[in-house]
């Protein structure tokens, strides 16, 4: 019987490279064969074993896949469909995309946008559709191009290198947050107009009630620096909140809500109604433009999994990260 290579949690602790055979294979109606995966925060934390993301052992990592349709035993899908999984308990409940084969439910796929190859779809992955998730928030709640500035924390990150270059692409005025000065051409070239050093933000949460400098801001971070980000929102602002990078408290008063009328819609890309998650992939596949996707992307090999998965949580990596499955599994 054909082995498979996978990076597997089976117990609390780091994940380790296991052979896996169809047996092995979750539940499910539809199985894929993985092209791609991606890596974000959530895949640091679990590979690493810094972070109890699985629920349950043995737990394949990965939360992102794009491949095609081996078998089906649903009438939705059939052998040959180009498809994509984010979320949906991948790597915490349900085994996940660091393997080369994967058995899943039918209803968690969507169908990869037509013009979009499966590399790209997973250097936007959970990340960009979190992103693109967060700007229709933005806009669900009347903030519009040429209203003002908008705030990107964690600018250099997954999240926010594709919520900078989307809403650069629909014509807002971005104002990136980011620690790393030397990302700051990298951010211009998404499309950033100007920047702010973290430092600014984080660190202890200042009066609740700051100067008002940003119509709207996605929060990649929590913490302090979400509360100062409130805090400096104009009166009927909004903020989209969607990480934990920087804790999971949020030290602030009720005042930026009852004074000004800030809204703080929280953003969960995870268990996404299919029919939100496809329309905003539809709308990454037209409004994310190709060059500044591929500006923020690198691609890395399945065997690079460990040390990439460090690289994220000590916050050495620049955008997307997209793994090679199908082309470098078979070298480890």
């Amino acid at each position: 019987m054909e082995q498979y290579p996978a990076y597997v949690v089976t117990e609390p602790g780091p994940a380790a490279l296991t052979r896996l055979t169809d047996t092995d294979l979750p539940d499910g109606d539809v199985t894929v064969d993985i092209a791609y995966s991606s890596l974000n925060f959530k895949d640091g934390l679990s590979v690493t074993g810094k972070g109890r993301i699985a629920r349950r052992f043995p737990m394949t990592a990965g939360i992102d896949l794009a491949g095609t349709v081996a078998r089906s035993e649903s009438p939705d899908w059939a052998p040959g469909d180009d498809v994509i999984l984010t979320g949906w308990g991948l790597s915490e409940t349900h085994p996940g995309a660091y393997t080369t084969r994967q058995r899943v439910r039918s209803e968690w796929l969507v169908r990869r946008p037509e013009g979009l190859d499966a590399a790209r779809a997973m250097a936007i992955g959970t990340a960009g559709l979190t992103a693109m998730l967060c700007v229709q928030e933005l806009e669900n709640h009347g903030v519009r191009p040429g209203d003002g500035d908008v705030l990107v924390t964690g600018a250099a990150g997954g999240v926010g290198s594709v919520a900078v270059a989307v809403l650069a692409q629909l014509g807002y005025d971005v104002v990136a947050s980011t620690g790393r000065p030397e990302e700051h051409d990298h951010l211009t070239g998404l499309g950033a107009r100007s920047f702010l050093d973290r430092a600014e933000l984080g660190g202890e949460p200042g009066r609740p009630l700051q100067t008002e400098q940003w119509v709207g801001a996605i929060d990649t971070v929590g913490s302090s620096t979400l509360a100062n980000v409130l805090s400096r929102t104009a009166y009927r602002g909004t903020v989209a909140a969607c990480g934990l990078a920087g804790g999971n408290d949020l030290p602030t008063t009720v005042l930026p809500f009852i004074l000004r009328g800030v809204k703080l819609i929280g953003v969960d890309s995870v268990m996404c109604p299919t029919d939100v998650r496809t329309r905003a992939w539809q709308r990454l596949a037209t409004d994310l433009p190709v060059d500044k996707l591929d500006a923020l992307t690198t691609t890395r090999g399945f065997g690079e999994i460990p040390q990439l998965a460090e690289d994220i949580l000590a916050g050495r990596t620049r955008g997307r990260v997209v793994i090679d499955i199908a082309g470098t599994a078979g070298d480890v």
